[in-house]
């Protein structure tokens, strides 16, 4: 499948709100979204499109100082398997490097493996946990660290 990582724009904001439905419990809004793309200095969002412009998939990140926090990344449900996310984690990174961040950080629930598994091969190491972190269940989220990158 041919696809392309650009930066996350207003006209992307349908498709990565029905994604952000699909893929997350407690899913943020357009106004967050909308704060992100408009208000936020720190903020950097790219998306995977398809050759019909559609979006696939999309990953977010604050940067402050050398360090990035990754806020979200999200594969639509039909499109998962086919290596999105691995490239819009691989493009966020190369970014993050042009960009003076060293490091990257980001919260993952406990019980998402494959998430795990995709930031683990990608040299992403567990560095402690955040009890009761996710609000719709209660759920950890481990805390995991790249770099320096």
């Amino acid at each position: 499948m041919r696809m392309e990582i650009t930066p996350m724009k207003l006209e992307d904001l349908s498709d990565v709100l029905e994604i952000e439905v699909l893929a997350f419990a407690t899913p943020w809004s357009r106004s967050s979204f909308l704060y992100e793309l408009l208000e936020n200095e720190r903020a950097l969002y790219l998306v995977a499109k398809n050759e019909s412009n559609r979006v696939l998939g999309y990953v977010g990140m604050w940067i402050v100082f050398d360090e990035g926090h990754i806020t979200n990344l999200a594969t639509h449900p039909n499109f998962r398997r086919l290596g999105i996310a691995n490239k819009l984690m691989n493009e966020l990174v190369r970014v993050s490097k042009e960009m003076g961040v060293h490091y990257l950080t980001l919260e993952v629930r406990r019980t998402n493996n494959s998430a795990q598994d995709l930031y683990q091969k990608m040299g992403f190491v567990h560095m402690g946990v955040r009890r009761k972190y996710y609000l719709d269940n209660n759920e950890d989220a481990l805390i995991m660290w790249k770099g320096p990158i």
